[in-house]
């Protein structure tokens, strides 16, 4: 039998062997929304040029089949779109809406487009709209809550179409004629049953079958599951279906009895499996999942998983990893199921083994990267073969296709409340596998995210240490996208959170970080006041090489203020840090900038002298660029001093080191960027 399931809220079958969607009937339906799409809007009858896009509305409960409509008039209409179609689901399982930010941000995600990290909803559409101006683009946005969510991501392009899936209208977006969906016809119906019967045990007794399709009211997903009870009982008639229905009784709707059927006859095992993915975050499912929820082997959770999707009960996801989803519209029964049968202690422990289980795959998937560290390999051969990866590519592949499962892992832990402990390890070994394989700067928007739920679980807890680093960590990337003042409000709290922790390194952290936003807003003066607070907490827990940092960005501070008299003291003090440490790198680099100042100051010859000390030490460093780099700055000053052929010797030295430097130094392979290039730290978790 092919593979076949209900689709989020309606009925879309695909099999192995052909795996192009089967559609079945809502032929007027479609007739209408294409039409809708030729029909001369309000504004065109009006003289006026379409502002937006035009909006095309499929309404009707979940179950009716709305979902497969949508993506059948998407399948049908695509070529008229050459710039792509996008999809967004803008409601979790659950009926949570989908935040617009979030879902604005994995639109731009899809066009390949950059998403500042932290960035608020009105810059993340405007981002869109703008993004799409100019654009023929198709939108679906699924299960969409109200108007108000589909309003915002709407783009200012008449060339666009959205297609909007809802229960209900969308009243307040203008000119939108909604396609409210009943049952499917009689004869559309009884096709759906008989790809899952045959057709024998439909023509034997077709009266059965339309009193079957009846009872199911023709709804997709009814029939759906009515077609995988039969096809798991071939010795059954179409009949005793329908008997057992309507002894059953009239409570609740017809999707739900036919649910109750199929529940009460599955085993036992696979029963509670079933119910227990109630608790799977955003309703997506791996064997891993299924296996911790249920507390059984990944293999018989996997065959679970296989026959519930063969029973209608499961969404198989295309996808290179054994995926699976909860359709929309089962997940309202599987809760109810789930809170009435079993114990809520049992629901909770089944929800600390998934958490557990997903703490051991991210380190696994992070500890994967470190195989060079004899310590790493070792606990990475304690970890138990099943949550192993073979590569570190195939754990990087595994972290793309779970993060909006593991995303939506985090926020339910930390909105559980009952489970911190287990939330904090998750958060912390999601953030380290996130920088491992993605860089701090391609995993930004999701860290943020992220640090935003340790303040919660920090805040709720009063753990005052985690909820300075998740300041500092929200903080830093607030002020990477320019929000400096955001970032300062968020540096001077997690001061006050670091010294009522005791704790001295965020207090540093903090004191540091206030002056360098006070040094990108201009206020110098405040900036150097800031920076030497810092420097006397690291002098006085004698941390040398900080304190020698510290004199650097004081005498930057000063330098920006025209200081320069206490910039060139500030550079000495860090020369002199730098020195004592044995820091060759660093002292060659202080060298340049006392250099620099001196230049400032008006003291060329001084300037040129220190230039001169700064080449030696350069090249002590091996800092060929940093060698070049000085050598033109000499030849400036020669210039300024009238000694041209000198000057000329000394840009002929630069040109020789960087033309050799970049034929020793060969392109990144995977980036194509120089593998000298400064990289961003990593965020700290």
């Amino acid at each position: 039998m092919m593979d076949q399931a209900v689709d989020t809220d309606g009925v879309q079958l695909s099999g192995h062997a052909d795996p192009d969607p089967l559609f079945l009937g809502r032929t007027r339906e479609l007739k209408e929304l294409r039409a809708d799409i030729e029909r001369a809007g309000l504004d065109t009858l009006s003289g006026k040029k379409p502002p937006r896009a035009r909006v095309l509305l499929i309404a009707g409960r979940p179950g009716s089949g709305r979902t497969a409509l949508a993506e059948e008039l998407v399948r049908q209409v695509a070529d008229r779109y050459p710039d792509g179609v996008l999809r967004a689901r803008l409601s979790d399982p659950d009926g949570t809406p989908v935040p617009v930010e979030r879902a604005a941000r994995e639109l731009l995600t899809a066009l390949e487009l950059p998403t500042p990290a932290g960035a608020a909803e009105d810059d993340l559409t405007a981002a869109l709209r703008d993004a799409l101006a100019g654009r023929r683009t198709l939108l679906l946005l699924d299960d969409a809550a109200d108007a108000e969510q589909v309003d915002a991501l709407l783009p200012d392009a008449p060339e666009c179409l959205v297609v909007a899936v809802s229960e209900g209208p969308l009243t307040g977006i203008s000119d939108v004629r909604p396609c409210t969906l009943g049952g499917l016809d009689t004869k559309s119906a009884i096709e759906l049953l008989t790809r899952y019967t045959g057709s024998v045990r439909i023509t034997v007794d077709p009266r059965a079958a339309e009193g079957l399709v009846e009872q199911c009211q023709a709804q997709p997903a009814a029939l759906t599951l009515a077609g995988g009870w039969l096809a798991a009982r071939p010795m059954a008639a179409v009949s005793d279906l329908a008997k057992q229905l309507r002894s059953d009784g009239n409570e609740g709707t017809p999707l739900s009895r036919v649910f109750r059927l199929t529940h009460a006859l599955l085993p036992v095992p696979a029963a509670r499996i079933l119910r227990l993915l109630a608790l799977a975050p955003a309703g997506l499912v791996d064997p891993h999942t299924a296996s911790a929820l249920a507390g059984s082997s990944v293999g018989s959770a996997r065959t679970t998983l296989d026959d519930l999707v063969a029973l209608g009960l499961l969404r198989s996801v295309d996808s290179p990893l054994p995926q699976y989803e909860v359709p929309g519209c089962l997940y309202p029964l599987l809760k109810t199921l789930a809170d009435t049968q079993e114990r809520p202690a049992e629901l909770q422990l089944a929800r600390a083994r998934m958490l557990e289980r997903t703490v051991r795959l991210l380190q696994s998937c992070r500890a994967i990267t470190e195989t060079d560290d004899s310590e790493a390999r070792e606990k990475l051969q304690e970890m138990p073969r099943a949550v192993r990866f073979p590569t570190p590519r195939a754990a990087a592949e595994w972290l793309r296709i779970r993060r909006p499962a593991l995303l939506a892992a985090a926020r339910v832990a930390v909105a559980d409340g009952e489970v911190d402990t287990l939330a904090r390890r998750l958060l912390s070994q999601l953030v380290r596998a996130m920088v491992a394989h993605f860089g701090t700067q391609a995993a930004a928007p999701d860290l943020y995210d992220v640090h935003g739920l340790v303040l919660d679980v920090a805040e709720r807890r009063g753990l005052h240490r985690e909820r300075a680093a998740a300041l500092l960590n929200l903080a830093d990337l607030d002020a990477r996208t320019g929000r400096t003042a955001d970032a300062l409000a968020r540096y001077r709290a997690a001061l006050d959170a670091g010294r009522e922790a005791n704790d001295p390194y965020a207090t540093g952290r903090a004191m540091e970080s206030v002056g360098g936003a006070h040094l990108e807003l201009g206020d110098y003066d405040r900036a150097a006041d800031w920076f030497g607070r810092a420097l006397a907490q690291r002098l006085a827990r004698d941390e040398r090489e900080d304190a020698a940092r510290l004199y650097g960005r004081i005498a930057a501070a000063h330098t920006y203020a025209a200081r320069y008299g206490e910039a060139q003291r500030a550079w000495r003090a860090a020369l002199a840090g730098y020195r004592r440490a044995g820091d060759v790198a660093a002292h060659a680099r202080a060298l340049s900038e006392l250099a620099r100042v001196q230049e400032y100051a008006g003291r060329p010859e001084e300037s040129l002298r220190t230039c001169q000390e700064a080449v030696e030490w350069a090249r002590r460093a091996e800092d060929v660029r940093l060698q070049a780099a000085l050598h033109l700055r000499i030849a400036d000053t020669l210039e300024h001093l009238g000694d041209p052929t000198a000057a000329q010797m000394h840009r002929g030295a630069a040109e020789r080191m960087l033309g050799e430097e970049g034929q020793e130094r060969d392109p990144d392979p995977e980036t194509g960027e120089d593998a000298c290039e400064i990289r961003s730290a990593p965020v700290e978790d």
